[in-house]
């Protein structure tokens, strides 16, 4: 299965209360900081919800970046 490569690159102050709580969930700690999680819907739908806040982009299973997305 795809890996999804996550980096937040904005912050949550002055957002709405969820999307804060949505960055933790992801398991964000710092800005900046990256994050590898399986592709799945769930996952999919979390980055959606904070896609102004962070970026993606599709690892494949050597570890090398397959496809940049938003």
């Amino acid at each position: 299965m795809a890996k999804l490569r996550i980096v937040w690159k904005r912050s949550d102050i002055g957002r709405p209360e969820r999307q804060s709580r949505t960055i933790k969930a992801l398991g964000f700690h710092k800005l900046n900081s990256v994050v590898i999680h399986e592709d799945t819907p769930q996952i999919r739908g979390m980055v959606r919800a904070v896609a102004h806040l962070v970026e993606c982009s599709e690892v494949n299973e050597e570890g090398g970046k397959a496809n940049e997305s938003e």
